[in-house]
């Protein structure tokens, strides 16, 4: 049997999710709603957390809780790198028609703001184990968000590593005007002759720094999902590391497995 808070939650979720609550909407005030549910104003604020560690509803200080608007959803799988593999060797023209971002979200190019900051930065004990480069090896810093032009927050913040000395034959690679780059990291490796053998992604999640929910607009109570991905080329060699916040309320993780058959 359902808490007296689960209940006020499931049905308040029912209201949102049915559209008798919309985006921008205010519930009523504590004590009101205290009253309909013949409960305390502490339960009440009990099922109302519930609903906003899903991000369902946000807390406006002075002005009383409201419908939460909706982030757009990211749906990110593992045929992507297929995807972006077999246009890395597509015509400009038609790899400037789509990117990643629109393979995951289902928007256009149109609908996107992107950001790209380049620097250049030792390589950490840790990435210099992953790159299996000495300690202090001087590597690309690539910082990647990209946002709904109508939204303030991105999908995600992308922190993407490869050697220096991989890339500075390729001035272009070095320039962050050019991004958001057509084809993106594999058609960049493509143009140094590298082909990709395999992705290998790792994810871990944990509570988001204060940094992360102020720049990511997440709800209190909502995980970040730490996606680690390492690039190795056909010679079995990392050429890229990419280090990836994922928002937990607006990201879905499907993963597709081909099994041999008997």
């Amino acid at each position: 049997m359902a808490n007296q808070y689960e209940r006020i939650s499931t049905d308040l979720r029912h209201q949102i999710t049915s559209g008798e609550l919309a985006e921008g909407d205010r519930l009523p005030a504590e004590t009101e709603l205290a009253k309909r549910y013949k409960v305390s104003v502490p339960t009440v604020r009990q099922g109302v957390g519930v609903l906003q560690s899903e991000g369902l509803l946000e807390k406006q200080h002075g002005r009383g809780t409201f419908v939460r608007r909706q982030p757009t959803p990211v749906t990110r799988t593992n045929l992507r790198h297929q995807w972006e593999k077999d246009r890395a060797r597509e015509s400009e023209s038609e790899r400037l028609k789509t990117g990643a971002t629109e393979h995951d979200t289902g928007l256009t190019v149109n609908d996107l703001v992107f950001d790209a900051k380049y620097d250049r930065v030792p390589a950490s004990a840790e990435l210099a184990a992953a790159f299996d480069v000495p300690e202090g090896t001087m590597l690309l810093e690539r910082i990647y968000r990209t946002r709904h032009s109508d939204e303030l927050t991105p999908f995600n913040v992308s922190r993407s590593y490869l050697p220096l000395e991989l890339v500075e034959p390729n001035p272009d690679l070095l320039r962050e005007d050019l991004e958001p780059w057509p084809g993106g990291t594999q058609n960049q490796l493509f143009t140094l002759g590298i082909e990709l053998d395999r992705i290998v992604e790792t994810f871990r999640a944990r509570p988001p720094t204060p940094e992360e929910t102020e720049e990511l607009g997440l709800p209190v109570g909502v995980s970040v999902v730490i996606l680690r991905k390492t690039s190795i080329d056909t010679t079995d060699r990392v050429v890229e590391i990419s280090d990836v916040v994922l928002p937990g309320d607006r990201t879905e993780i499907v993963y597709t497995t081909k099994l041999d058959r008997w």
